[in-house]
């Protein structure tokens, strides 16, 4: 349960106990704005919230005709954080799940304020290669939610591909990733496939098949290969998923629950892949 904007939502200061009784009597023949569907009752402390119904008139100032009490001061929390965007979903289910049966209020940016209570979001798998930390996908998917690219609540949930995880399994005397990035760490010496370096010892390749084509274009041999593409390595379990994959040049594909962006997609990419598979994915929940 989430308003659809804080401007539906009025706060009110009073000074009585947050009872229903105590409620019942102060609302009865009192006026709300127009837009008002809901107050965040405050007593110093203690927070309550109400749902209210309105006569149905042309005036500005509408007279309630009912009300639902949605939480007490005992199943209310109260947050002050100006970093949280209130009409963002996603921030919003993110504080649901931190205080679960709770009717969480928030005055967040701007002061605005709104509420939210149970709000079950959409988990979406962010499968990337790290170092470095966090991944570069997951910066992007973080940044596209803030620009509120779906109406649905979406809370991020990591699935990293450990590139000196990997590294530590080696057998050769050396290791050759497809092009630098920065964390990564090894006691054998490491090459990079985008530097064509000079290679005189064995090594082994961590990368995607692409990278093993290319290695084996430019030095007319195999190596042992460990296969690092999230597309690849992403498990068939269903979930929502969001992956990076060097075949795809620009744009994105849909393949199944799961969206792909090129390896080095942009935000907009992101963005617009995020929109389809979300808004796919709610569709045939409907």
């Amino acid at each position: 349960m989430m308003p659809s904007h804080c401007k539906n939502v009025s706060v009110k200061n009073v000074s009585f106990p947050l009872t229903i009784d105590n409620i019942t009597r102060h609302i009865r023949g009192k006026k709300a704005y127009t837009t008002t569907e809901y107050f965040v009752l405050k007593n110093r402390q203690t927070v309550a919230v109400i749902g209210v119904t309105k006569e149905e008139c042309m005036e500005l100032l509408r007279p309630i005709v009912g009300f639902e009490i949605i939480s007490l001061p005992s199943s209310t929390i109260y947050v002050e954080d100006p970093g949280i965007d209130v009409l963002s979903a996603s921030q919003m289910a993110r504080l649901s799940l931190e205080h679960k049966g709770k009717t969480v209020v928030v005055s967040g940016m701007f002061n605005h304020v709104s509420f939210v209570r149970d709000e079950k979001p959409i988990e979406l798998m962010v499968m990337d290669v790290v170092p470095p930390y966090p991944s570069k996908l997951s910066v992007l998917v973080e940044k596209a939610l803030e620009m509120d690219v779906s109406e649905y609540p979406v809370v991020i949930i990591a699935e990293s591909i450990d590139l000196n995880a990997l590294a530590s399994n080696v057998k050769t005397s050396g290791i050759v990733f497809p092009c630098r990035a920065s964390g990564i760490t090894s006691r054998k010496p490491i090459f990079f496939l985008d530097e064509t370096p000079e290679i005189v010892t064995d090594v082994t390749l961590i990368g995607c098949d692409l990278s093993k084509r290319i290695f084996l274009s430019y030095y007319k041999k195999n190596v042992p290969h460990i296969n690092m593409c999230p597309k690849d390595l992403a498990p068939e379990d269903g979930r929502v998923r969001i992956v990076k994959c060097c075949r795809l040049k620009k744009g994105f594909e849909l393949k199944g629950r799961m969206a792909i962006v090129p390896w080095g997609a942009t935000i907009k990419e992101v963005a617009d892949a995020l929109r389809a598979l979300i808004h796919q994915d709610c569709r045939n929940k409907a």
